[in-house]
């Protein structure tokens, strides 16, 4: 990190170095302004150091390994050993160690102000930071998140976050996930290639709850056919744990042994002691409630990134962050919908989505003004060379654009790019259908299912 800070009057005073603050930090100083930055840990936050880097560094590991157990049926002789997780981790942290270097030697190359401490909100346009009080014409709040837990559940022992579950120096022989939801199904994706015994418990009906019903469909099928078993329907009632592992029962009584147990129920916003409440802020469960342009309603104080209400991804941390810089500087950017930032689940298989579902698509503009179409991706010829089943659903509102893309299968996550666009600048199928998408790829499986809905379908 870069020295401490001499300088206590800034343009924008940025409190939290993560995604958003970063972001936001970056983009101010390109617009001519004078930034402070304050992080108490380490720049990039929860998504460098604990979240998006490191866990994508397992998948990538743990798809690595399930290319070892399966190369002959590629006609390449080889045989797998075992996972050494001493190995695993050392690539992993030297990633994020990379990662690391090159966030800080861009943001002192780019002469914004680091103030290394844990930051105090103690006015309109003030912050405390180790006793010192620095002023800014403008605040930008993005403080992140933590790992959460549910009422009565003590984090300790056998009972580990996402925190605990990247620095593991042995790989345990049964998990339980509670949550399944993307953190709580990346892990178990990874566990599984490590040759864990994994079992997800969701109280929700379904593993990734939030996704479109055919996405859903085809996941859990994929889930079950690599062995990861998931209980859903029925919501946690405790858990117990001794030197042998922990025993987790049900509301309905059921109960489930293993070694250890990951609690990945969602992430909580970093807000309490911060003195948002004393400066005026809206809070809501501890999340600052702003209006649509990132505004808290006091002062001049935005709030960017994970503790705003919506979902909690780096990408909309990062955008918000560029958002809120160019919302000071006048320059009145556009405001992104939640609904139009893509997500991705990175397991084995990927989950990629933009847009409304079918079910939302249908509630918001009624049963007879969608259609749907899904691509299977077997007809998509590299799709088969990777060996991954899955699909590409577009929800389209009827004789107008496309308004949600949703695919499955490996490596989908790359397609979301193009999905993006196609939801955001409102295309129609009979534009996107006389694109055209390199062969063999499976960016194709996007042109192919938007060829059959515009009704000119190549293969089909």
């Amino acid at each position: 990190m870069a020295d401490t800070a001499t300088a206590q009057e800034f343009d924008i005073l940025v409190l939290g170095g993560g995604s958003g603050g970063y972001a936001a930090a970056l983009r101010a100083v390109q617009l001519g302004f004078s930034v402070g930055l304050i992080e108490k840990g380490k720049l990039g936050g929860t998504c460098l150091h604990n979240g998006c880097i490191p866990t994508k560094a397992l998948l990538h590991s743990a798809e690595v390994a399930d290319s070892a157990r399966s190369a002959e049926k590629y006609g390449v002789k080889a045989t797998f050993e075992s996972i050494d997780l001493n190995a695993v981790n050392a690539y992993k942290d030297g990633i994020v160690a990379g990662k690391f270097k090159g966030l800080q030697g861009l943001i002192k190359a780019k002469g914004i102000t680091v103030i290394e401490g844990a930051g105090k909100l103690t006015g309109e346009n003030t912050v405390e930071v180790n006793g010192t009080t620095y002023t800014g014409k403008n605040i930008v709040l993005a403080t992140g998140s933590y790992s959460r837990s549910l009422p009565g559940l003590d984090i300790g022992g056998k009972v580990i976050t996402s925190d605990h579950a990247l620095t593991m120096e042995t790989i345990p022989s049964s998990a339980i996930v509670l949550g399944g939801g993307v953190i709580g199904c990346e892990f178990a994706s990874v566990w599984k290639s490590f040759g864990v015994d994994v079992t997800i418990i969701e109280g929700l009906p379904s593993l990734v709850p939030n996704e479109d019903a055919s996405i859903v469909k085809n996941f859990e099928r994929a889930f079950k056919k690599r062995g990861i078993k998931f209980n859903t329907g029925t919501f946690f009632d405790k858990v117990e744990q001794n030197d042998d592992g922990v025993k987790v029962t049900l509301v309905d009584g059921k109960t489930f042994e293993a070694d250890l147990m990951l609690v990945a129920v969602g992430r909580g916003p970093v807000t309490d002691g911060l003195g948002y409440d004393e400066a005026g802020i809206t809070l809501d469960r501890g999340f600052v409630i702003t209006n649509e342009r990132l505004h808290t309603g006091v002062g001049n104080i935005y709030a960017v990134g994970d503790i705003v209400p919506g979902l909690q991804l780096a990408h909309r941390g990062y955008q918000q962050g560029i958002f809120a810089a160019e919302e000071i500087a006048g320059l009145k950017p556009v405001v992104v919908e939640d609904v139009n930032i893509p997500k991705v689940t990175y397991s084995e298989p990927e989950i990629a989505s933009v847009g409304l579902t079918e079910k939302a698509a249908r509630e918001k503009l009624g049963d007879d003004k969608v259609e749907t179409q899904e691509y299977n991706l077997a007809g998509n010829g590299k799709s088969s060379i990777l060996g991954t089943g899955g699909i590409v659903k577009l929800v389209r509102e009827k004789d107008g654009p496309v308004v949600g893309v949703h695919m499955i299968g490996t490596r989908m996550g790359e397609q979301i790019g193009e999905a993006q666009l196609i939801v955001n600048w409102e295309a129609y199928p009979e534009d996107v259908a006389q694109l055209v998408h390199a062969h063999p790829t499976q960016n194709e499986s996007l042109g192919e299912a938007h060829l059959a809905l515009a009704g000119k379908p190549l293969h089909g």
